[in-house]
């Protein structure tokens, strides 16, 4: 994996510039059942200038038709094609190493119970229905009873699958709990570990560009340790839209593996070359600002460029010592 030391420019529009983007879709195309400001215009300006659109979630909650149709009611243009769930890529995962026709006990919604149905895979309830495989998916009903049959299977020694092990999940009232707060009430009464699909471990790409056949992808996500983490580990330029989970402060403290190509305030970032960041050994600067390594700021413009500049200067310490606290040079950016 590449060592980033600074945000990167791009003359061209981004949109223009890679021919798929692998859109997250909580907390960068919908908040809730609500899409984020600007998600819209900016996703129908992108397809229009010739971008494919595949919308990647590790919510393995919901059918890809039933994404793709509230996507279309927000006014997203979307196809049931063009939606790839963790749900998709745990289903492919468990069918690699399972007998075809097996049973799967399974726990989640809806989008998790169809794929393992498109895989021929036959998802049952209990622990004493002779599982071949169990497997976790975020459901917003879940109970403590399908905790329960979950470690009854783990601890009797079916392998043991999960989506994703994201800990939260943006919703329109805040932060929540997500898959991984589920999975980890099982590691707890196991003393077990799944095999994860979902972003950012790599089944959750190779599914990607299995169904999208991307040849120059963009992925566009919220998260640092899910979308921008995959995308490092598996070599493909990143957008991070600060929408959702991570903040501008978590960026810039961001170690390498979490360190975005691009970063922009929405979708908007799509549709815009981006400045680059210059370095003069002590000071970087972006548009009208510069920033120092002790991440002190100064000068005036777009809030975004500013940003850029104190990533480049926290990227590029090289000693051990804890790096400054950025919240004071944030403070004049109002991110």
């Amino acid at each position: 994996m590449t060592h980033r030391t600074s945000p990167s420019g791009s003359e061209q529009p981004l949109d223009t510039a890679y021919d798929t983007a692998l859109l997250d879709l909580d907390g960068v195309v919908y908040a809730g059942g609500d899409a984020i400001a600007h998600a819209v215009d900016s996703l129908t300006a992108a397809r229009s200038d010739g971008m494919r659109l595949a919308y990647v979630t590790n919510n393995a909650a919901r059918t890809p038709q039933a994404v793709a149709e509230h996507l279309s009611r927000l006014g997203v243009p979307a196809e049931t094609e063009d939606v790839i769930t963790s749900a998709q890529a745990v289903a492919r995962l468990i069918a690699d190493q399972v007998p075809a026709g097996a049973k799967v006990l399974a726990v989640g919604g809806e989008g998790l119970f169809a794929a393992l149905r498109e895989r021929g895979l036959q998802p049952v309830e209990s622990a004493d229905d002779g599982p071949a495989a169990a497997v976790q998916g975020y459901g917003p009903e879940l109970r403590w009873s399908q905790l329960a049959e979950m470690a009854h299977a783990v601890n009797a020694g079916v392998p043991w699958f999960a989506s994703n092990t994201d800990l939260t999940i943006p919703t329109a009232r805040g932060v929540a709990p997500g898959n991984g707060a589920a999975v980890q009430a099982v590691r707890y009464a196991t003393g077990r570990e799944p095999q994860v699909a979902g972003k950012p471990q790599p089944p959750m790409h190779r599914e990607t560009v299995l169904r999208t056949g991307a040849r120059r992808p963009l992925v566009v996500g919220d998260r640092l340790d899910t979308d921008i983490e995959g995308a490092n580990a598996s070599g493909v330029d990143s957008l991070l839209v600060l929408t959702g989970v991570s903040t501008a402060a978590e960026l810039v403290a961001a170690p390498p593996e979490h360190r975005p190509t691009y970063v922009a305030a929405d979708l908007r970032g799509l549709l815009t070359p981006h400045p680059p960041v210059t370095w003069d050994g002590s000071q970087a600067h972006c548009g009208g600002w510069t920033a120092d390594s002790a991440l002190e700021l100064t000068g005036s413009g777009e809030p975004l460029d500013g940003l850029r500049a104190l990533c480049r200067a926290a990227w590029s310490r090289t000693d051990d010592t804890p790096a400054p606290d950025p919240a004071k040079a944030l403070s004049h950016l109002n991110l």
